[in-house]
């Protein structure tokens, strides 16, 4: 299906490029022989060079944005065919940020942000690129649909609620059927952006309940952990009466179920790309580009909705790693944002795309 929609996409872009050139030549303006700059046979939508790019970028990180990486990187490949992008290796943010901060890579994907800007090797960039939000994917037989408030996912995830016929998970599905069978809690084992901004959504939404330090690495009780999100994905697959948190591409694509979660405003939402940006519609972002929807307002909002960054070096001693992450990082805020949604991530809000795009002029050799 992937590959259908990749050449679909080149199509598109071949027929534009055709269109473009037909365009200037029936032009009557003097200087249509002339070629503007940074736009060749290699450009896109930006305007960007991308043909000019060669040689090789190294990146890993985060499992929660690896499908959209991925699909980004098959794609740039008919644009950019001389610059070698390698596969993008979902490890978890924590391990993305030390290779990074290590040297081993160029790039690196992180849901979460740098904790102690001394484990770098010098100053570095944010650059949002896209969100979606972070299902409570269960295995429950007979119960198709199963609503959450924050309280209740949080006893649920501190260990204190231990059976789904529970009082508490009662009283938010009054209408279910609940079988009186042992609930298994399904977590990371990796240090994960993902677990860092679930566990900050149930520190904002649940304070009273959820008493855990919230972070990359959490010390949940009586949990079984998986590695990276399609870890924990086959272990709610695997295990009937499992519970975990998930990012919606690994839960679509492993067939889970997925829980309403009750949001700011009282209203049981479903974790979909239209409540993911509805979400940031009300995201305040910092200076550094970096932003909270998590827990946002709004009858619409997908309560646990998370962003995720890709991370560079605000220089680099090499100036053709320095060009070819000005073409990579260009092109996944550009023409890789409408790929975004083919594998369920929403795209940047207008506005923090143009922001990420001046910082890009920012990478420089030194």
């Amino acid at each position: 299906m992937r590959s259908a929609k990749r050449r679909l996409a080149w199509l598109v872009a071949l027929l534009a490029v055709i269109g473009l050139v037909a365009a200037a030549c029936g032009s009557d303006d003097d200087s249509s022989g002339s070629e503007s700059p940074g736009t060749t046979e290699g450009s896109s939508g930006s305007g960007f060079d991308y043909a000019s790019c060669s040689g090789s970028l190294s990146g890993r990180g985060a499992s929660f944005p690896e499908a959209f990486y991925q699909e980004a990187i098959a794609e740039f490949a008919s644009v950019a065919p001389d610059l070698d992008m390698g596969t993008y290796q979902g490890v978890g943010s924590g391990t993305g940020k030390k290779d990074l901060g290590s040297e081993l890579i160029d790039w690196a994907g992180s849901d979460s942000l740098v904790s102690d800007p001394a484990d770098m090797a010098r100053d570095f960039f944010y650059f949002p690129t896209v969100a979606a939000p972070i299902t409570v994917s269960y295995n429950l037989d007979g119960v198709d649909e199963l609503q959450l408030s924050p309280d209740t996912l949080a006893g649920i995830f501190m260990g204190e609620i231990t059976s789904w016929d529970a009082s508490e998970i009662a009283a938010d599905n009054p209408d279910a059927d609940l079988p009186s069978e042992s609930i298994t809690v399904a977590v990371r084992s990796d240090g994960s952006g993902t677990t860092s901004n679930f566990s900050k959504y149930l520190t904002a939404a649940a304070p009273d309940v959820f008493t855990l330090e919230a972070g990359d690495t959490v010390a949940w009780p009586k949990s079984q952990a998986g590695q990276g999100n399609g870890g924990v994905a086959q272990i709610i697959s695997d295990t009937s009466g499992a519970i975990g948190y998930v990012d919606l591409s690994d839960a679509n694509a492993t067939g889970l179920s997925y829980a309403s979660i009750q949001n700011k405003d009282g209203e049981y939402v479903q974790p979909t790309l239209e409540g993911a940006t509805a979400a940031l519609d009300g995201a305040e972002v910092n200076d550094d580009l970096t932003y909270n929807p998590l827990n946002a307002s709004g009858a619409d909002a997908y309560p646990i909705t998370a962003p995720t960054y890709l991370l560079t070096y605000q220089t680099y001693s090499d100036a053709t790693v320095v060009e070819n992450l000005k073409c990579w990082v260009t092109y996944v805020l550009t023409d890789a944002q409408s790929l975004a949604p083919d594998v369920d991530f929403a795209a940047l809000p207008e506005g923090l795309d143009e922001k990420a795009l001046e910082q890009v002029d920012m990478i420089t050799t030194g």
